[in-house]
């Protein structure tokens, strides 16, 4: 017992007291590769991609209004027959009111729809933010959350693209860019089009 005692005073540092640093820099080391590596991070995976979308049934924006209609809320059964976009959406997100050009852009296009789902938002805020910038939805869901989670939505904007048969075919997280609408998102748009035909 002395003996074991006196080799441990020997050699300096227990082996146990290295674990924690080994650890950790083990840990510190997979954290950098991950930050510097060269995946996207708009590309998260999704386990709905290529799933049923969820079902749900949301009520329109109170007061909501397009061309001088009310908008319609927004549920599953309205998936069916055609491609929607599907975008989450904010009055209280930044990267939201940026990305909203885009959106507006997608508008003009009578191929497909897009639906909104307002996420964790007022009635108000939502008519105001929509008067301001251009309402591009055919059909908007006020939603408290909990078709968002449904959705798996990380946080907003993201932006699903939903083939006919209400199969979520891709989801882009975060706010377009030009770079981003224009080289990733529409042709990803125009593939599930074509495939719709």
């Amino acid at each position: 017992m002395a003996n074991d005692m006196d080799e441990e005073k020997k050699t300096g540092i227990s082996p146990l007291f290295l674990m924690p640093l080994i650890i950790f820099g083990a840990l510190t080391i997979l954290f950098a590769a991950m930050m510097f590596s060269d995946r996207d991070p708009q590309e998260l995976p999704s386990a709905l991609i290529n799933k049923p979308a969820p079902e749900f049934k949301l009520p329109s924006v109170i007061g909501l209004e397009r061309d001088g209609m009310p908008v319609p809320g927004f549920q599953h059964s309205d998936l069916l027959g055609q491609v929607t976009v599907v975008n989450i959406f904010a009055s209280w997100c930044a990267p939201c009111r940026a990305e909203h050009r885009y959106l507006m852009d997608l508008s003009k296009d009578d191929r497909f729809q897009i639906a909104g789902l307002n996420y964790k938002d007022t009635d108000v805020k939502a008519n105001r933010f929509l008067s301001e910038l251009g309402n591009p939805y055919d059909r908007v869901g006020f939603d408290t959350g909990r078709v968002g989670i449904e959705w798996g939505v990380y946080g907003v904007p993201e932006t699903f693209i939903v083939d006919e048969k209400a199969q979520i075919r891709y989801k882009f997280v975060g706010p377009l860019s030009e770079a981003s609408y224009r080289d990733v998102f529409l042709p990803e748009l125009e593939k599930i089009l074509n495939e719709a035909k």
